[in-house]
């Protein structure tokens, strides 16, 4: 039987993102070292025009991005993803290592992990999360996932409201989010008003889980602001553009376009609206996966990954710091003569476990709906 999700698209589009599955699990095995994931796998050309993918690191988020993920599969395929191991002994490795986590990101991802998983020590990693989270400014995406975190775990206390009203004065005034929440300087104050694409989706996504497993309608409603914004905001060939002005929603800098965006964050925040009760985003999704269709030397068979990013070849991030300085002062404000001499023309070839945890748990996982 089809997942549901997939099942939404048309044939071509299942078919592409059914082959994108399979190339996760077989992707996944070569990144896991010793109960945890890589930072990357990073591309290296042979003499012969060939690719050989490189580990390099250790990524601890990265890992629990992947025991999301890996949680999709049925247990035969979770033992192929983690060379023989399970999903909890990949939980548990992540829990004995929280008390060397110092960021609440991390630990709310390893919460979020370990309570889809059923991990019996559940209530350790939510007293760390607990410990890391103690108020003050936050950014945005670890915010969103102390939110989700909580939805998962069940947890409807103070804790649970107080990230709730967090992210949802995040968005008061604005039509997307900053990159940063609360007072404070955890961003240059050139670039306060500057969200990214992954400050955009996990709240989207939190907020409609927290929608579909409470009904709060407030939390629906910016999560369908949040999702309008993105989509209509969306490129001509289904890009989903990186930086954004926060107050606005209009696009501040394009590139880089990330592969996972395309093939996993975008249409995972999206299908879990859908899956709480909101609009049915497909056609935005579909002409996302397009993106990825029509550059097929991003996909790499051989290799079971995908390369990371289409980016612009300037050098320390030029275009994207200049446009928000730029806009900052004028709303709008986007120096076209940048496009022409920074063209979109580098690789990165490159792709990190936590882009296919995703793709796993954009396709396979549920949000409000049977499993």
């Amino acid at each position: 039987m089809m997942d549901h999700r997939i099942a939404l698209l048309s044939s071509g589009h299942q078919d592409f993102v059914t082959g994108m599955v399979d190339l996760s699990v077989r992707g996944l095995p070569p990144g896991y070292a010793d109960g945890e994931f890589v930072f990357t796998r990073r591309g290296r050309q042979n003499d012969d025009g060939t690719w050989t993918a490189v580990p390099e690191g250790r990524s601890i988020r990265y890992s629990a991005i992947v025991a999301l993920g890996v949680g999709t599969l049925t247990e035969q395929r979770q033992r192929a993803a983690l060379a023989g191991d399970s999903l909890l002994d990949l939980v548990g490795n992540l829990i004995k290592r929280l008390p060397e986590v110092t960021g609440a990101g991390d630990a709310a991802l390893i919460c979020w992990a370990a309570a889809e998983a059923g991990h019996a020590d559940l209530d350790l990693a939510l007293n760390r999360l607990a410990e890391l989270d103690a108020g003050g400014p936050i950014y945005t995406v670890e915010a969103a996932w102390a939110l989700a975190a909580l939805v998962a775990a069940g947890v409807t206390d103070g804790r649970a409201e107080r990230a709730r009203e967090r992210l949802l004065a995040g968005l008061a005034g604005n039509r997307l989010y900053p990159h940063a929440l609360g007072k404070g300087a955890l961003v240059p104050r050139y670039r306060a008003h500057v969200g990214c694409f992954a400050d955009q989706v996990y709240p989207l996504q939190a907020l409609a889980r927290l929608h579909a497993a409470t009904g709060d309608a407030e939390a629906l409603r910016a999560a369908e602001q949040v999702a309008e914004g993105i989509c209509h905001a969306q490129g001509p060939q289904g890009e989903w553009w990186w930086h954004y002005d926060a107050r606005t929603g209009s696009v501040v800098e394009g590139y880089p376009v990330y592969s996972v965006h395309q093939l996993s964050m975008g249409p995972m925040a999206l299908l879990d609206l859908a899956d709480s009760g909101g609009t049915a985003y497909v056609a935005e999704i579909s002409k996302g996966l397009d993106w990825m269709i029509e550059r097929p030397s991003f996909v790499l068979e051989e290799l079971a990954l995908t390369w990371r990013k289409e980016a612009r070849a300037d050098p320390r991030k030029l275009v994207r710091g200049v446009r928000a300085v730029a806009t900052g002062v004028h709303q709008g404000m986007r120096l076209g003569v940048l496009d022409r001499i920074y063209p979109p023309v580098a690789v990165d070839r490159e792709c990190r476990p936590y882009e296919l945890g995703w793709l796993l748990y954009a396709w396979l996982s549920t949000c409000g709906q049977p499993s």
